[in-house]
């Protein structure tokens, strides 16, 4: 990884509020080294030190950089983790790395965590060792995780490959089953099943893991003695999972699908009910005049409203961003990226007097292209320069036209490959362009998904840009390209925001 790289993982690691929390007890020969090779790739890091009895304390007081937990006591993995966390949220972190002291796991693989994070915000990322079945293990270590993996997916209706790993990424503030853990091997286990039951995603990247000679190996299980804790455990845990964890698990689906059954409701209402009628009768009803055609836009706006800001979809949370004094009563290129079917009413929200250029599909839908067509969106199948003419008649009449420069929504909302042609419209039409930061939209309602989530949608809306700062860019295609970059930017602080947040 090249010393640049490894800069931005820091710095990113910092900025979205993850630290890297080293459990240890007595692995004197190894936790120089570990703390060592984690400190290259994250700078936040907590050392739990469990009560060690051999040299480990002296050795962590002579390492600089690092927050040490420290008490005189072994009292368990468990009560070692709850205790790290619980430092980590007093020092503001939203998630905490864990890795273990033995030298088992490679700290360069934080960075996978760290891109799993930023793919699945809030969820709590296990760290799946590779080829352990090739490696040399006690057969007890071997079948504890067989035995563990089994029972988690009867408990959970959630397989994982490997549920006894200690290479985690945790989500501090989403974190359950905190106050009834277990003290000690075990309870890596139980934070688990507890995060699972309450809706915590659960994200499993396959990491590296070094099993080093037997004769080198310092180990805490005790096959016995854990085995047994593990039953008993799994025991509680199945009880649990019937009176508790199901109940848990059903109630949040019958809340899922009412709030995407009430949003439903209301766009069906809106738009089959009083939109398709309203633009029927308007276009199809005396003459279709200026009052008329500003009549739909008011309507589009007023619905897009009562969506976004009134409650029309339950669970979330809407907030805009915005300079001082700006409006949308001079005409713009409005340019925002692309993430869900959401994003429409989102931009629609702010002013009646924008359109967008849409699809042919679209434009054509037999469920609602009378309203899009009435309400003058314009397709782009034939190309900017056949519809220029009308583009400039929206402009003239004070239209902003509203353009997602990606085209397509992305999966994981990571901003695409932009298009020419929203710079080549602010470059033809002599207008400013006005760039919107939209967040949220795509996690409420991911693309390919029918079901709505809950979270925030947050839009930040910029400064408009002259067109003479956009001429200093250079030529449309290399405004295109900075721009794209500029969104990258801009979307990834905001990605790092809500990420310490959610």
């Amino acid at each position: 990884m090249e010393a640049e790289e490894i800069v931005n993982t820091q710095s990113t690691l910092h900025d979205r509020g993850i630290c890297v929390v080293i459990p240890t007890y007595n692995n004197a020969s190894t936790i120089a080294d570990v703390i060592r090779q984690t400190l290259r790739y994250c700078l936040d890091v907590i050392v739990v030190n469990d009560g060690s009895t051999d040299s480990t304390r002296e050795i962590l007081a002579k390492i600089e950089g690092i927050t040490v937990v420290d008490y005189p006591l072994n009292a368990g993995k468990g009560t070692a983790l709850k205790r790290g966390f619980k430092r980590a949220l007093q020092l503001g972190f939203s998630y905490a790395i864990t890795i273990d002291a033995d030298g088992q796991h490679f700290p360069s693989d934080i960075p996978l965590f760290l891109e799993a994070n930023k793919r699945y915000p809030g969820s709590l990322i296990v760290g799946s060792r590779q080829h352990l079945e090739s490696a040399e293990r006690s057969k007890g270590s071997s079948f504890a995780n067989k035995f563990s993996n089994f029972w988690f997916a009867v408990q959970t209706f959630h397989p994982l490959p490997d549920t006894q790993t200690g290479f985690r990424l945790y989500p501090l503030k989403s974190l359950f089953g905190l106050n009834f853990l277990t003290s000690r091997y075990e309870a890596e286990l139980e934070l688990l099943v507890f995060s699972s039951w309450h809706g915590v995603k659960l994200v499993s990247i396959p990491v590296n893991v070094y099993y080093p000679p037997k004769d080198e190996r310092v180990s805490h299980f005790r096959p016995a003695l854990d085995f047994t804790r593990i039953s008993i455990l799994n025991t509680c845990l199945c009880f649990l999972a019937l009176v508790y964890g199901l109940p848990c698990s059903l109630f949040r689906l019958l809340r899922t699908i009412a709030y995407s059954v009430y949003s439903l409701i209301w766009f069906v209402f809106a738009c089959l009910l009083l939109g398709l009628p309203l633009a029927w009768w308007y276009t199809h009803v005396g003459r279709l005049d200026e009052s008329r055609k500003y009549k739909i836009h008011k309507l589009i706006y007023h619905f897009s409203r009562f969506v976004m800001i009134h409650h029309g979809i339950p669970g979330t949370t809407y907030d805009v961003k915005r300079p001082e004094g700006l409006t949308f009563d001079v005409p713009r290129i409005i340019v925002c990226n692309h993430q869900s079917h959401l994003d429409l009413m989102c931009l629609l929200s702010f002013h009646p007097k924008i359109v967008f250029l849409t699809n042919q599909w679209v434009w054509e839908n037999k469920l609602y292209g009378l309203l899009i067509r009435s309400a003058e969106y314009l397709p782009t199948t034939d190309g900017l320069d056949a519809i220029m003419p009308r583009l400039k008649s929206l402009v003239e009449r004070g239209y902003s036209i509203a353009v997602f420069p990606e085209g397509t929504r992305s999966r994981d909302c990571s901003i695409g490959r932009f298009h020419q042609g929203a710079f080549y419209m602010a470059e033809q039409l002599g207008v400013e362009i006005l760039p919107m930061l939209l967040y949220g939209a795509g996690k409420v309602l991911p693309k390919d998904t029918y079901h709505l989530n809950k979270g925030p949608i947050y839009i930040d809306i910029r400064q408009p840009l002259s067109l003479d700062y956009m001429r200093d860019m250079g030529n449309v295609k290399l405004r295109t390209k900075a721009m794209r970059k500029w969104f990258i930017n801009e979307y990834e602080k905001l990605d790092n925001y809500f990420a310490q947040r959610y």
